[in-house]
């Protein structure tokens, strides 16, 4: 496997294993090499208050594991039933397509994937939420 590739704006910040690394005035692209890296892209970031929903506090979980601030092993089965929550309330077939994605990607530990499953439900939910019964 050749590592995760990180596509970089200008002046896009990432972190990996807690340093802080700002690109360049151009757009550039990172091979990560190492395996168990940490790495978050603080632009994919959420803040802990913003995490007020199912899904965004189901990122929040995956975000934490990606900086490093949650162990990978404990963060396992809560983040499994988190995403089985999810399916009980997104029952159409693109979201239980994601949230296989999401499902699959935290099995092999593949943290990134699981956000970026999760990441796409994110405008389906604030459409649901919108929606208020009168």
């Amino acid at each position: 496997m050749s590592g995760l590739v990180l596509k970089l704006g200008p002046k896009e910040r990432v972190l990996i294993n807690g340093a802080v690394i700002e690109n360049g005035d151009r757009r550039s692209r990172l091979a990560i090499m190492t395996p168990d890296a940490k790495i978050l892209r603080l632009r994919d970031a959420i803040h802990p208050e913003d995490a007020k929903t199912p899904v965004r506090r189901a990122l929040f979980a995956v975000q934490l594991v990606l900086s490093g601030d949650k162990d990978a092993e404990s963060a396992h089965l809560p983040l499994l039933r988190q995403v089985e929550e999810l399916s009980q309330v997104f029952t159409d077939a693109d979201s239980r397509d994601m949230l296989a994605e999401a499902s699959k990607a935290v099995i092999e530990k593949q943290h990134y994937r699981t956000l970026k499953a999760l990441r796409a439900l994110l405008p389906r939910e604030e459409r649901l939420l919108a929606v208020r019964p009168s």
